[in-house]
């Protein structure tokens, strides 16, 4: 079955080049120059249930972010023109922010992978979490240094250290060092400083 479908008139009177003289616009830059089916667009942003404020997940400037969401789902992400920092601007890293959250590869579950297996499992977060404060636990208690040779104390571990990352604002940071420091380790530090 083939199906029909009706034009609409094509009049001379909408070439660009009439449509700039008619409007002003007779450098053909602005909306003079712009199709019907351009006009017909309307941009994601417009459609948006709700726009939640938020921070850039990339590094540790913390631009603002404005994250446009339609159907409890991620439709669009801009840079916040209220955010003192960034003022609206994003750089390319941050304003594929979008696709990163709608990735279909996004690893959204906690994957594991044995010693010496050829498979990964997944995990729930609880079992995940037992297994990272078991290990930590142990890596202390095996690198625990009480005393130096001269008997003075160090109260310290040489089994665990931290090194932080660009995208962990300041007070995870300040977070991380504080339960690092009271876990005895001295071995803290951060991409940011380094």
């Amino acid at each position: 079955m083939i199906r029909l479908e009706l034009v609409p008139a094509f009049s001379p009177l909408e070439w660009p080049v009439f449509r700039q003289l008619r409007s002003g616009d007779v450098f053909g830059r602005g909306p003079a120059v712009t199709s019907a089916r351009t006009r017909a667009i309307e941009p994601r942003t417009a459609t948006a249930d709700r726009v939640v404020q938020s921070v850039c997940p990339f590094c540790a400037v913390g631009c603002g972010q404005k994250v446009y969401v339609k159907d409890e789902r991620v439709v669009q992400i801009e840079g916040d023109p209220d955010s003192p920092i960034s003022r609206g601007r994003l750089c390319p890293k941050g304003a594929s922010s979008e696709q990163l959250v709608n990735n279909p590869l996004r690893q959204t579950t906690i994957r594991y992978r044995a010693p010496y297996a050829t498979e990964w499992q997944d995990l729930d977060r609880d079992t995940a979490i037992d297994m990272i404060a078991d290990r930590f636990l142990e890596a202390r208690r095996r690198g625990w240094q009480d005393r130096d040779d001269a008997g003075r104390p160090l109260r310290r571990t040489m089994g665990i250290a931290s090194l932080g990352g660009a995208t962990l604002d300041n007070e995870e940071n300040y977070l991380i060092k504080k339960l690092f420091t009271a876990a005895g380790a001295i071995q803290i530090e951060n991409q940011a400083r380094i």
